[in-house]
């Protein structure tokens, strides 16, 4: 590995995270075992490639491929009863799992979708690359080619499908890596704090206490995770907000979004939109994107516009 970039790395996230991040991607990707979960089917290659041969064989592999290029557009208000007034209607796009060298027509059709929307900050919950080892190129030219239609600012996590070499390419384009870290976000002199971790689903690089180290302790925060998995952790930290993806929504699902899997180790009522646990106030974004298979039943992708409300 290039020295300067492991310096740069370093520099960036500090000797032990690099470390640990750089370490976990050098071994070979586990199908069982690591993570929070026993299974990881995204590691699992084969399995790709016979889901794709039994959906064809179902007849419904290309109407899946068409459903995937339908990306809605959800609408969201999350009620944040001491929300600083400053802050009542801000409104974040918050996108998630795009896997943008899955099929370069979802990045065609997620560009058309977002390009003219309306909002303050984008957020963006992680999993920029399809497959979970291997080449970056293809994902961050996508993601180039995204970030021409993206307003500024940009903030975001890693997913467990990301490498952590994309941290430059990705800052270089004017996102702002959240890394198990945190940045004020004022407006008319009031401050609320937005927080991101690494990846909780596998690298287990995530840390919750670095991340809200320099939010006060009586400030709105809203977090970024690329995993609803971390709930418990955050609602006891003293989030307001968790923001995430992974699931999919299970992304092939049965009539009425029933999911088969949600590769996640969570309970399935938090594997899509508006969920709560205590005073956290979640929402799981199906993605924009697919995994192991460019096909979405019963199960849309999604870009989603969260608008912050206070009580009065």
């Amino acid at each position: 590995m290039d020295v300067d970039v492991h310096k740069k790395l370093s520099d960036r996230l500090g000797v032990v995270h690099a470390r640990q991040r750089i370490g976990i991607e050098n071994e070979s990707p586990r199908v069982f075992g690591k993570g929070l979960n026993f299974f990881h089917p995204e590691n699992w290659y084969s399995g790709h490639a016979l889901l794709r041969y039994i959906l064809k064989l179902t007849g419904v592999y290309w109407y899946g491929r068409r459903k995937a290029l339908d990306i809605q557009l959800n609408e969201n208000e999350i009620v944040i009863p001491h929300l600083p007034a400053a802050f009542d209607g801000l409104t974040l796009l918050h996108l998630s799992d795009l896997h943008v060298d899955m099929n370069p027509e979802t990045n065609e059709a997620l560009i058309r979708r977002i390009e003219k929307l309306d909002y303050d900050i984008c957020v963006i919950t992680g999993d920029y690359r399809a497959w979970t080892t291997g080449p970056i190129d293809q994902a961050m030219a996508g993601m180039r080619t995204l970030c021409m239609v993206l307003k500024q600012p940009v903030y975001a996590v890693l997913g467990n499908h990301d490498s952590i070499f994309m941290v430059p390419h990705l800052e270089d384009m004017g996102i702002r890596m959240l890394l198990n870290e945190s940045v004020p976000l004022e407006r008319e002199g009031e401050t609320i704090h937005l927080a991101g971790i690494d990846d909780a689903h596998y690298y287990r690089v995530d840390n919750l206490e670095k991340s809200a180290h320099n939010i006060p302790g009586d400030s709105v925060s809203i977090l970024l995770s690329h995993t609803p998995e971390v709930y418990r952790q955050a609602a006891h930290a003293g989030f307001d907000v968790l923001l995430c993806g992974h699931t999919h929504g299970g992304q092939i699902c049965l009539p009425g979004g029933y999911p088969l899997t949600l590769d996640a180790n969570c309970p399935r009522y938090m594997g899509s939109g508006n969920w709560h646990y205590h005073s956290l106030t979640g929402y799981t974004s199906v993605g924009a994107g697919t995994c192991i298979v460019d096909v979405r039943l019963n199960c849309p992708p999604e870009v989603t516009l969260h608008r912050l409300r206070r009580t009065d």
